[in-house]
């Protein structure tokens, strides 16, 4: 009897903690996380992964369809011009009338107008603007027209941004510092050191030389001097780096035999599968960086490598390379390494809110409102 009266005032004492009142109205209160069912967390997380992919995706099909809209304007403005001799004014005139016809959209300044009929210009078929800078912010498009005058080169920028997730900020730098000129550029033995896919990917991913402008203007004397700075200023030599890194430690500990040894920087490669041993030096290349970055290559396969990782590969960062010493250096070895310089002061600075990952749902609803705004 007991047990009856004991489990009614638990059932009671249950809706009371499942209730408030408020305004003479009850509502319910949620269920508190102990009393939720077994599989709650895991379907909470998949609809919350899958509300921020339909986010993300009803972002980039409106940023597309406004882009496609931008270029159909420009277009129309093109073609008048060059029939009907419209000039400025014309378009200050079409700048009124839009924002007086549509007063909550944004984009139909005078100013946005004349980058329409640039960007027109610039990208004479339709269906290449759909399938390629369609695909990424108003914004970076207008550094595409700003920055750069081929076509191929905005075409591999704007490629390379589709695939990166690049801010407009992100992909500013890159054209200054003049990515496609580095990008594959690291002297190394990938091929005879790599199956041919992984050999040309890895060689795809390198870089010569690699960019620091984050580390200030006091030169870096000392390999220490150099790596704390970019620890300090990891997000941003990670985002140099390129994208797939990811940071396992500094300075990591291989004890073999007796002797102890300490690698400067270890990264694992996402898309390449494997470690990546980094080795700084802040000055001159020398052949034994070679033979010292081989060794530790080994002690990582050794004593860290996982079955189904791939070789791991070295990469030695010098201040000063003498390309013809560094590919003789690196003749003969199996172990695939790649050798390249670090330079500073190529761009005035890089902007603090660069990141290395691929955007949010935040930052892209934020870019895309910018555009708004510009107008």
């Amino acid at each position: 009897m007991n047990g009856e009266r004991d489990k009614k005032h638990e059932t009671e004492q249950r809706k009371v903690r499942n209730v408030k009142q408020k305004d003479g109205i009850v509502m319910p209160v949620p269920v508190s996380q102990t009393d939720l069912p077994d599989g709650y967390a895991n379907l909470l997380a998949s609809l919350k992964k899958r509300i921020q992919q339909e986010r993300i995706k009803t972002v980039l099909s409106a940023n597309c369809a406004m882009v496609m809209l931008y270029w159909d304007i420009g277009a129309s403005i093109l073609e008048r011009q060059q029939t009907e001799g419209w000039g400025a004014k014309v378009i200050d005139r079409l700048s009124f009338d839009l924002k007086e016809a549509f007063p909550d959209m944004k984009g139909f300044s005078s100013r946005n107008l004349k980058y329409m009929r640039k960007f027109a210009e610039s990208w004479r078929d339709r269906q290449l603007v759909q399938r390629t800078v369609a695909l990424i912010p108003w914004r970076s498009n207008l550094a595409l027209l700003d920055k750069l005058k081929d076509l191929k080169q905005r075409l591999w920028y704007a490629q390379k941004t589709i695939e990166n997730g690049w801010s407009r900020d992100v992909l500013s730098f890159q054209i200054e510092t003049q990515l496609h000129k580095r990008l594959g550029k690291a002297t190394n033995n990938f091929e005879i050191a790599l199956p041919p896919a992984d050999s040309d990917m890895a060689s795809q991913i390198f870089k010569d030389p690699y960019i620091f402008d984050f580390l200030g203007t006091a030169e870096p004397r000392r390999e220490t001097e150099l790596e704390q700075k970019l620890i300090e200023h990891l997000e941003k030599f990670l985002l140099e780096l390129g994208q797939g890194f990811a940071f396992v430690g500094r300075q990591v500990h291989m004890e073999v035999g007796d002797d102890d040894f300490y690698i400067d920087l270890l990264f694992y490669h996402l898309k390449l599968r494997c470690y990546v041993v980094v080795e700084l030096k802040a000055g001159k290349f020398q052949a034994g960086h070679v033979s010292q970055l081989n060794m530790y290559m080994n002690i990582v396969d050794d004593l860290m490598r996982h079955p189904d990782d791939k070789p791991t590969i070295g990469l030695l960062l010098v201040k000063e390379k003498n390309k013809t010493l560094a590919k003789y250096a690196l003749a003969g070895y199996t172990k695939p390494m790649g050798v390249a310089e670090w330079e500073r002061h190529i761009t005035e600075s890089i902007p603090e809110n660069l990141k290395s990952s691929l955007p949010t749902i935040e930052e892209i609803e934020a870019e895309f409102s910018a555009e708004e705004n510009d107008g």
